[in-house]
């Protein structure tokens, strides 16, 4: 068995690497053809971010059609928020020079190719048109924000999972340290914001790090990040289906929970779970976690960085704990998130989480699919409760950290 996996893996990456022959690298754009706002016609909030859209497979044997109409959801996203779509700047596979480059399923099931049809599309996915968008975004002093959105594959790296890699066109890649590293050129007072989708994705959550290096001190900027799921596991959302209403992940909750409508058109309850009247990125995360009915486990930046904090016993100190007490200490999007879980598992608010887990096994047969739901739900009363230790010991410097990463996850689209 173990022998023809190889053997298969090895006919697709050479079945790709044939293809990818015909599809040479589109030209690179240079610096100065590249603006952060670059469409005369786009009228945007003047409190609006930079829009900054990467996507599509490195080949187009794993350039499924998913992924275009991940971006397609994203302008929709946008045009809901008051942005004008061509406000953003949006590289995507082999860019626009109509190459049939997209993988999808036609109604027989067979296997076609088609090029991209994004509005706005300004070009290929490349490391080079990246690395050029950010230079020329480092001159634009008065840039207030970036929120950059990555739908695409990912790579695990097995000597250091602290710098997976996301997949560009032409089977380029971008490490979390090459990305941080871009970072590190743009002006202090520009934040970034980021939503990756992407296999391993929990891993760029290390570009809060000067040169993306969780040794080193946190950057000067305000970063923050969402994640589909943690640095060593797979994400879903990768198909050639072309049915949207078939869609289940992690990027279709989180920006149905941030515009209140999910991809197919329909209105979704409001994620704003603190009602100020506006629906941050945590929020949207927030509804993620429990709308996503997947096997993906997502994740923040503050909350990678809340369990560097957490210990072996004080997270079984954590499960030991009576949910109701935990609740108390929780902010709104995190309470939403258990009490959604502990609704779902009818569990009993006055026990402890494994006194619940335990008393369910009994009775029930869990798949991979539930215990992938209850290792979000204990994962958010490891936040809940190292955000709570953090604040009571107050280490004034560490308190900063958390709250200048809680403040760039608390941003918004919608005008101030």
């Amino acid at each position: 068995m173990h022998y023809f996996s190889r053997v298969r893996r090895l006919v697709f990456s050479f079945t790709c690497s044939l293809l990818l022959v015909e599809f040479l690298p589109t030209q690179a754009l240079s610096p100065a053809s590249i603006q952060p706002q670059k469409h005369a016609l786009a009228q945007a909030p003047a409190d609006a971010p930079d829009f900054l859209v990467f996507g599509g497979g490195s080949a187009p044997c794993n350039n499924e059609i998913a992924l275009e109409k991940n971006i397609l959801y994203f302008q929709r996203t946008l045009r809901q928020l008051g942005h004008n779509p061509a406000s953003a700047s949006i590289f995507f596979a082999n860019g626009n020079n109509n190459q049939t480059t997209i993988r999808y399923l036609d109604e027989q099931g067979l296997e076609q190719y088609k090029a991209p049809k994004i509005p706005h599309l300004d070009g290929a996915a490349s490391f080079t048109n990246l690395q050029n968008w950010m230079e020329q975004s480092a001159t634009q002093e008065t840039n207030p924000s970036i929120f950059f959105y990555f739908t695409g594959h990912g790579g695990f790296n097995p000597e250091d999972p602290d710098n997976n890699r996301l997949s560009l066109w032409h089977r380029q890649s971008l490490s979390v340290q090459e990305l941080a590293s871009m970072l590190d050129t743009l002006p202090p007072q520009t934040s970034f914001v980021a939503m990756m989708a992407q296999c391993y994705s929990g891993s760029f959550a290390n570009f809060i790090y000067e040169a993306g290096d969780p040794n080193n001190p946190i950057a000067l900027q305000s970063r923050c990040g969402f994640f589909a799921t943690v640095r060593e596991l797979p994400s879903v959302g990768c198909t050639p289906e072309v049915n949207e209403a078939d869609y289940r992940d992690y990027s279709s909750s989180f920006f149905a929970g941030l515009s209140g409508v999910d991809r197919t058109g329909k209105a979704v309850p409001s994620a704003d779970y603190n009602q100020d009247g506006k629906v941050s990125y945590a929020e949207a995360h927030a509804f993620a976690k429990v709308d996503d009915k997947s096997l993906d486990r997502p994740v923040s930046t503050s909350e990678v960085w809340l369990e560097t904090f957490a210990s072996q016993p004080e997270i079984k100190e954590v499960f030991g704990r009576p949910l109701v007490q935990l609740l108390k200490m929780a902010r709104p999007e995190r309470r939403y998130v258990v009490e959604s879980w502990v609704k779902t598992f009818e569990f009993n608010l006055e026990k402890s989480f494994i006194e619940n887990v335990g008393q369910l096994r009994e009775t029930e047969e869990f798949d991979t699919l539930q215990n992938t739901y209850l290792t979000r739900l204990s994962r958010e009363l490891i936040y809940i409760a190292m955000e709570e230790k953090i604040r009571r010991f107050q280490n004034q410097e560490t308190i900063a950290i958390l709250e200048r990463l809680l403040e760039c996850e608390g941003g918004s689209w919608e005008a101030q």
